[in-house]
């Protein structure tokens, strides 16, 4: 039997399994594909440091009708995925108001900065470094107004975060970017993040790291997870604990538990094209909604959100994405035969799930979903929930080592 089962072989996952297994636990990490092919492989292959406020919702009444008509690209969505999640979205609202949006700042803002530390072991350990770039990437702004806004957060992020970037014209840009093919008027370097080239290999490597460490990496149905005598068992496979880290399907699962978890799906694509000459970093264009960053299998364009039950089978936010690149890069065609789509998970509150539930004796990983079954009554649970809830809040928390 393994010490600690953990559910779900993705970034959160494996970086679960390799902090236990660190601490000199026994781990099993239960997967029902490979690691790493699920959500954490769709990602623009950003490791940041400079993104210290979380994503809050556009709330301005100019953003909120645009979102409404379906005319931007920043948020799409449809009647059934909306509804399907609406109390979550709602939550999320309320907590991207300023006094709330500050609130979950504090704590995120300490998180990622410690981003790049935080990977540079397991990087070199994984002899994952041939997938890393270490010089950040460029946030371009097309237009005099958009360059003006972006020095004001500039300004904004070195007074009060310590962020440092460097802003630069269109001479400057095209310096470094020779194969942009337009005039824009200026960009943001954030120097401080890292890139990566294959997310996907990153996890990979990682799980790599984690199975010549000791630790298993097992295929199996994790969502057959329950109870067999003191611990768990999951498909064929048992643990004292088990840790659910499975992203977007974990509400799912906790929900046998009588754990109902709010979590807001936005729904991404990405898509890689032919490029002789690709970029030499990641580009954000955020006034369209898109990131463009050179991955081993071609430039990869990578959309924002979409609040979807199911996928578009020709996603409006990745053909106007594809219509920016080509604006900016000499492109060639696709090198997929369909785009790829995934859930990205967030929580209403813009945080991590972090820690254990309170009254329950279990292991909290950080970023992971730690449940423990117990005779509890379903008013019971009601009651416990509210005091996970409060203590993700900061009102009671009592973390263990």
């Amino acid at each position: 039997m393994a010490e600690i089962l953990v559910l779900g072989a993705g970034m959160v996952g494996v970086s679960t399994g390799l902090a236990l297994q660190a601490r000199g636990h026994q781990v099993t990490i239960v997967e029902r594909g490979t690691p790493g092919r699920e959500t954490s492989y769709g990602n623009a292959g950003l490791i940041q440091t400079e993104a210290v406020e979380p994503y809050a919702m556009p709330l301005s009444p100019g953003a909120l009708i645009q979102i409404a008509l379906g005319r931007g690209y920043d948020v799409r969505w449809n009647i059934p995925g909306l509804m399907s999640q609406l109390e979550a979205v709602w939550t999320y609202a309320k907590n991207s108001l300023p006094t709330a949006h500050r609130r979950a700042t504090v704590t995120w803002g300490k998180l990622i900065r410690q981003s790049t530390e935080r990977h540079a072991p397991l990087i070199e350990a994984a002899g994952a470094d041939n997938i890393i770039r270490r010089d950040g990437y460029i946030e371009i702004h097309r237009t005099p107004a958009k360059m003006a806004m972006a020095r004001i957060a500039a300004q904004r992020f070195l007074d009060e975060f310590g962020v440092e970037a460097k802003l630069m014209d269109g001479r400057e840009l095209r310096g470094l970017e020779p194969s942009i093919k337009i005039e824009v008027e200026g960009a943001t370097h954030w120097q401080d993040a890292w890139t990566c080239s294959d997310p996907g290999g990153l996890v990979a490597a990682y799980a790599a790291l984690f199975e010549r460490h000791g630790g298993r990496i097992v295929n199996g149905d994790a969502g057959d997870l329950h109870r067999e005598g003191s611990g768990w068992r999951a498909d064929d496979y048992t643990g004292e604990h088990a840790v659910v880290a499975l992203g977007p399907w974990s509400p799912m699962l906790l929900v046998r538990y009588g754990l109902k978890v709010p979590m807001v799906f936005k729904r991404g694509y990405h898509r890689h094209y032919h490029m002789t000459t690709p970029p030499n970093h990641p580009i954000a264009d955020f006034g369209n909604s898109v990131v463009l960053s050179p991955m081993r299998r071609g430039l990869r364009i990578a959309t924002a959100a979409e609040l979807t039950s199911h996928p578009r089978l020709a996603p409006p936010q990745l053909s106007h994405g594809e219509k920016a690149a080509r604006e900016l890069f000499d492109i060639g065609a696709p090198v997929e035969a369909e785009p790829w789509t995934g859930r990205r998970p967030c929580m209403p509150d813009m945080l991590p799930v972090v820690g254990r539930i309170p009254d329950q004796p279990t292991y909290g990983p950080i970023s992971a979903m730690v449940i423990r079954d117990s005779p509890l009554a379903r008013s019971r649970r009601k009651s416990l929930l509210k005091r996970w809830t409060a203590a993700r809040a900061g009102r009671k928390f009592h973390p263990r080592g």
